[in-house]
């Protein structure tokens, strides 16, 4: 009786064993995997912030307006005008948003009445035009 309690005994903690070897290769893939993605997010990060450095350098006025006077006679630019300047809410509708004629009505002869579209919800202007209101 002994041994047979020994031999499953055994037989239990060897499976123990190998549950536990299973779960710990799989915890230390999955910490591979961690530090392979927080790498990746630092490599994102820093190319964000050299990206950002970049458009700040090449943004400068006095490079722009160093730029726009060595090739102003090539580019013949102009000014844009105050009045050139719309907002969203200013410009015609989408083809979403036209109203579509009644088709029952225009074959009976009578005059089609368009559906009137809901107005959407004026969204907040996003657009930085940077023209004074």
């Amino acid at each position: 009786m002994l041994r047979t309690l020994d031999l499953i005994l055994v037989g239990v903690m060897t499976a123990a064993a190998a549950v536990t070897y299973t779960i710990k290769h799989h915890a230390e893939l999955k910490l591979e995997e961690v530090h392979r993605l927080e790498a990746e997010i630092k490599l994102e990060k820093d190319t964000i912030d050299l990206l950002k450095a970049d458009w700040a350098l090449l943004s400068q006025p006095n490079r722009l307006e160093r730029l726009v006077n060595n090739y102003n006679g090539e580019l013949q630019l102009q000014p844009t005008a105050s009045t050139s300047l719309v907002h969203a809410k200013e410009l015609p509708m989408l083809k979403s948003q036209v109203p579509v004629p009644d088709i029952t009505e225009a074959k009976a002869g009578g005059k089609a009445k368009p559906k009137a579209v809901a107005p959407e919800p004026e969204a907040e202007d996003m657009m930085a035009t940077g023209s004074v209101e």
